[in-house]
């Protein structure tokens, strides 16, 4: 059995540019491999890696798993979540009967019961409200199947437009980003980009803990004969920054002024595509007026970080031959996320870095199906990448489900989920059902969560696999059946589309999120203009086949994408068609994107203020094919760190644990290797407060404070760092709420992508107990670099030096 707790990474097999990573087969069973009854093909949902593996199956039972080794995503490896998260499906609280809501209390019911109290009151909600009084907040992690029966459900029956999923929380900047600059969602390169590169630009992307296995690929070429270079912007010190050749451990919230640097350096030293950008760009003139204001020093005194550093990150971008970007949550959650996401991509339209084995920008997903929710229409836009602002593009979809047109909500933008949560509120929503996501610990502000979902004004309808402490706010809890207890189809940050196959039933009552959404509309009576079911499908295949249609000639085109064709693949990139039945390894090869008026996915945004572009301003200006290139300033953070609040909050991931531990909490190797939050400071601004390591402190902002012992790692005075993961369905006291890191974060989103801020939040530090009087046990999930993992002397992070 792999050992992913203290040896995350796993054995080095260093490998060339050009050349073929190694294989290397991961395996966790739980009993002896011969008495394995069938090896169940899969992948696995605990990232957004998308790795490969099989499913052992004994006696009606998940035993364990193995990485697939032909798999083109992981080539046999495992991730610690991959490798021991299958073990929370046997978790005992596991739901496995419905609950309703009987005199204040969860009582336990049968379907029938719960699925009428569901469609009695969606009815009487829509006959004295309408359609806009109902809303659905969807997941990252069920299966492109699901999401496409909510979105039909959602925007083709009942015709609301509140349907978003909580992927608006981790990586909705990700899917404007590409919109903004390419005129379309979908990361354009592969992950095969990586053997290929000579430089690496990790932008807010700490891959050693969020992605393990991509780290692993991203590991074996750094240890190889032909080392690629490696920048690394995040304030932290974190596995990551430390193999770096250059670290900027930049100030929270300040990405555009340094990216803007950085493009200021390449434009200044004529480091730039000049042939590229003039035959496949637009916008260019207006990039460099802008960034003609930021020279290096303006950006270090701003971003906190060397002007040299700065410039010494510039020249390895502008000697680079293949480029390769990547892009998370420090970006995505921070201020000015889209307007800094977008730089990026700009850097690699200037350098003409894309389309091309080596050189391409991944804005990255968090979630495993991420990118389900934005191809079928279950997050902020219409499925297939079809443009809300575009009436022949909604007349395809009311054609394809065959609605009235005028049914299906485009007079806006879908609702997205800070705006829906906000509905809720004021009590313009007042029937809510919350799908497979805990909001009442992802989401910021959490004592104005809390007081929303409780609301006796709102009836709230939550499926999921676990108790959380969404669920106990709940009117009506549906138990779902998990991964490995369903077939389903999702895609990864690459593009890469894996069929999961059903291996074992669920436990007790539990369905799949698909059976359930079906006996909802066969209850609701929605039906197409000829009066026959809405929904028409018996089984998931079948709404992936009538899914793929609908993306036939859309850049998402998954036309070629049928069960028999996944069935033992080692996953497959869209776009898969007729033309290309083994899928698409690179987009835009030939440097043609779908910006024009007629195919892109929306007409964009200012991203400074979010001002939706309109469709004949757009069209008049028809980009025609050609990226968008655009600009933005840097603006300082709304709430700036002041004498009261001097710090600022960054919070984020560890490498043992996903999302709100709903089901890595309930994996005991996971648990025991990061039970407890913590607090990360820089050692001057803990010795400056008589702090010492273990000491038990408490994190204080505007909106609400958290207690944990402090860890002295910080490699930036100023910043405090906490784990999001942590909430209260595992403590003796769940009414005590001093643990989860959203007590203390705001409610504010970005302009384009709407997307929450948490990691610019001003706060205060105040010791509570030495560590030895009441500090409570320290465990840090960010794994120290083993010996084989050190990078050579050569890549010592300069910032270090």
């Amino acid at each position: 059995m792999a050992d992913r707790i203290s040896d995350v990474w796993g054995k080095r097999t260093p490998f060339p540019a050009g050349g073929t990573w190694p294989l290397r087969v991961d395996e966790c069973l739980a009993i002896p491999q011969d008495h394995v009854e069938r090896w169940v093909p899969s992948a696995c949902v605990l990232c957004s890696n998308g790795c490969g593996l099989d499913i052992a199956v004994a006696n009606g039972r998940i035993v364990g798993v193995r990485g697939r080794a032909e798999d083109r995503v992981n080539h046999g490896r495992l991730g610690p979540k991959g490798l021991f998260g299958w073990q929370a499906g046997h978790s005992r609280d596991r739901l496995r009967h419905p609950q309703l809501r009987v005199d204040g209390t969860l009582r336990r019911v049968d379907w029938d019961t719960a699925m009428t109290a569901v469609t009695e009151r969606s009815r009487a909600v829509l006959a004295e409200h309408g359609p806009l009084a109902m809303a659905f907040y969807t997941s990252g992690q069920l299966f492109a199947e699901e999401y496409y029966a909510q979105a039909l459900i959602a925007r083709g029956g009942i015709g609301t437009p509140h349907l978003d999923g909580n992927t608006r929380l981790c990586t909705a900047t990700a899917e404007w980003a590409l919109i903004e600059s390419f005129g379309s969602d979908g990361d354009p390169g592969s992950y095969t980009d990586i053997d290929h590169c000579d430089t690496l630009f990790l932008v807010g992307h700490n891959v050693a803990e969020t992605q393990t296995v991509l780290w692993a690929r991203m590991l074996d070429r750094l240890h190889g004969p032909d080392r690629p270079r490696l920048i690394v912007v995040d304030p932290r010190l974190t596995a990551t920054a430390r193999a770096a050749d250059v670290h900027l451990p930049i100030r929270p919230g300040t990405n555009v002024a340094l990216l803007n640097a950085v493009l200021h350096e390449l434009i200044s030293n004529d480091r730039i595509d000049r042939a590229f950008l003039d035959d496949h760009t637009t916008g260019f003139e207006d990039l460099a007026r802008t960034v003609a204001d930021y020279p290096a020093e303006r950006a270090a005194e701003i971003c906190g970080v060397p002007a040299r550093l700065i410039r010494r990150a510039a020249q390895l971008i502008g000697d680079a031959h293949r480029l390769v970007s990547t892009v998370l949550q420090g970006v995505y959650q921070s201020h000015q996320a889209t307007a800094a996401a977008v730089q990026i991509n700009n850097i690699h339209l200037v350098r003409g870095m894309i389309g091309r084995p080596g050189a391409t920008v991944f804005q990255m997903n968090g979630q495993p199906t991420a990118e389900n929710t934005r191809e079928t229409g279950a997050n902020g836009s219409l499925p297939a990448y079809l443009n809300w602002q575009n009436d022949v593009h909604v007349q395809r979809l009311a054609e394809h489900w065959n609605v009235d047109a005028l049914h299906i909500p485009h007079w806006s933008p879908p609702t997205h989920a800070m705006e829906i949560f906000r509905h809720c509120e004021e009590g313009t929503v007042k029937f809510l059902w919350i799908t497979g996501t805990n909001p009442a610990v992802s989401l910021p502000e959490l004592r104005r969560i809390r007081a929303n979902l409780g609301s006796d004004r709102l009836f709230l309808v939550v499926s999921d696999a676990f108790p959380t402490e969404t669920t106990a706010l709940a009117d009506v809890v549906l138990p779902a059946a998990m991964w490995g207890e369903k077939t389903g189809c999702f895609t990864n940050a690459d593009r890469t589309v894996h069929l999961s196959h059903k291996a074992v039933e669920p436990p007790g009552d539990a369905r799949s999120d698909f059976a359930v959404l079906l006996d909802y509309a066969h209850r609701m009576q929605l039906t197409d203009r000829d009066g026959k079911p809405l929904l028409p499908w018996h089984q998931p295949e079948d709404a992936w086949n009538d899914f793929i249609a609908l993306t036939k000639g859309r850049p998402c085109d998954q036309s070629g994408l049928g069960y028999e064709r996944l069935r033992g693949s080692g996953g497959i990139q869209w776009p898969c068609t007729e033309a290309a039945p083994d899928g698409t390894e690179r987009l835009y090869t030939d440097h043609v994107f779908p910006t024009a008026a007629d195919r892109c996915e929306d007409y964009g945004h200012d991203l400074t203020t979010g001002a939706q572009c309109q469709a004949d301003e757009y069209r008049e200006h028809d980009p025609g094919g050609r990226a968008v290139i655009k600009a933005a300033h840097y603006l300082p953070p709304h709430e700036p760190a002041d004498e009261t609040y001097p710090l600022y909050l960054t919070t984020g991931r560890g490498v043992y644990h996903w999302h709100t531990r709903t089901k890595t909490a309930r994996v005991r190797e996971l648990n025991e290797a990061a039970p407890e939050m913590w607090v990360e400071l820089h050692p001057d601004d803990a010795h400056s407060r008589d702090i010492a390591e273990g000491d038990l402190v408490r994190v204080s902002s505007r909106r609400g404070e958290v207690e944990a012992p402090a860890v002295l790692c910080g490699s930036r005075p100023g910043v405090v760092f906490v784990p999001f993961h942590y909430g209260y369905f595992d403590q003796a006291d769940p009414d005590r709420h001093d643990r989860a890191a959203n007590e203390l974060t705001r409610t504010e989103w970005d302009p384009v992508s709407k997307q929450p801020v948490y990691k610019v939040t001003p706060v205060r530090l105040t010791k509570l107990a030495d560590a030895e009087a009441g500090g409570r046990p320290v465990v840090v999930s960010e794994p120290a670099l083993s010996a084989t993992d050190d990078p050579p002397p050569s890549a010592a992070p300069e910032a270090q030096r």
